[in-house]
């Protein structure tokens, strides 16, 4: 049973938490920050772009890497062979999201310790509670893991029993942005979560990954609402950017817009991480759609807001 383990993402540090192997975590990526108390571990990587930026900046940044096929992360290999892990949790997934899974194989190759690199590369839903298995067989605890899906399903399976009851003229049209300068769509798990929360969603590629569009998608498309979770960004750095797009002339036109349906999520911590939190996510996103069907859960304060009434609340 590994002793000594190394997470190299977000989700997979939830993950593992969520399994009760905080204990066992001896070092984490710079973008893992939940739970709080993984807050002193030390951190075995780092980005090559600059924080404090504008959206359009850091996509720029991101693109100028990747079609250089220039690392966005570095991994501290020395730090890392002092950590001595036998379990590297990692992913294949998105080289925009964490250190590039054969850089994490190079390096492990140089470990005498590690016993296993585990790469998490979740599409949908399903996938991502299989990821969460994987964990816990990888880490000595599969029964922990069974218990932990067992539970998100029971909570999945209530949320769709109340949008069933929810007619179909009363589901909304939902567009997911998870990004704003240039706009991309919310693929992967989100259109279903969207589904499961009572909404139909447009645009989004369920099971594919995310992708640039056009504000001219945007305005074609003309939602009843629309959701904005930057990935990376939290409430406030999110509504700075929503906030210039009030200032452009089709802007009011759109009908979510004109109808007060304009929702900013904490993208940071929700939807964007392949992790148990995905079901708060689409909890969040059932009581934005339909308050009078899906209660927020406790806990679950302040993770989105209406941006008619955060922003031009006088």
């Amino acid at each position: 049973m590994p002793e000594r383990i190394v997470s190299l993402l977000p989700s997979a540090t939830e993950i593992l938490c969520a399994l009760g192997l905080r204990d066992r975590l001896v070092g984490v990526s710079h973008e893992c920050d939940y739970p709080a108390d993984i807050s002193d571990l030390p951190v075995v990587t780092s980005s090559q772009i600059a924080s404090g930026q504008s959206s359009r900046a850091i996509d720029d940044q991101v693109r100028e890497h990747l079609d250089g096929n220039s690392a966005l992360y570095s991994l501290n290999n020395e730090l890392l062979r002092s950590l001595a892990p036998d379990l590297i949790v990692t992913q294949a997934l998105c080289d925009v999201c964490a250190v590039s899974a054969r850089d994490v194989e190079d390096a492990a190759c140089g470990l005498a310790t590690v016993s296993e690199v585990v790469n998490l590369e979740p599409a949908n839903l399903q996938d991502v509670f299989a990821t969460i298995r994987a964990v816990g067989k990888a880490a000595g605890v599969a029964a922990q893991a069974d218990r932990l899906v067992k539970g998100l399903e029971i909570r999945l399976a209530a949320v769709i029993k109340r949008s069933a009851a929810i007619p179909p003229e009363q589901q909304p049209s939902v567009l997911m942005l998870e990004w704003v300068d240039p706009p991309f769509n919310a693929g992967h798990w989100t259109p279903e979560l969207v589904g499961y929360a009572g909404g139909r969603d447009q645009l989004g590629d369920a099971g594919k990954p995310s992708r640039t569009i056009s504000w001219a998608a945007v305005r074609d498309a003309d939602p009843d609402v629309l959701v904005i979770a930057c990935c990376g960004f939290g409430i406030e750095r999110t509504l700075d950017d929503v906030e210039a797009l009030y200032r452009e002339a089709w802007w009011p036109d759109l009908t979510a817009v004109s109808n007060g349906k304009v929702f900013v999520i904490d993208g940071n911590h929700y939807f964007n991480r392949p992790g148990p939190r995905l079901i708060d996510s689409m909890e969040i996103l059932g009581h934005a759609l339909h308050p009078d069907v899906h209660s927020l859960p406790r806990g679950l304060e302040g993770t989105f807001v209406n941006v008619r009434e955060t922003l031009f609340a006088s």
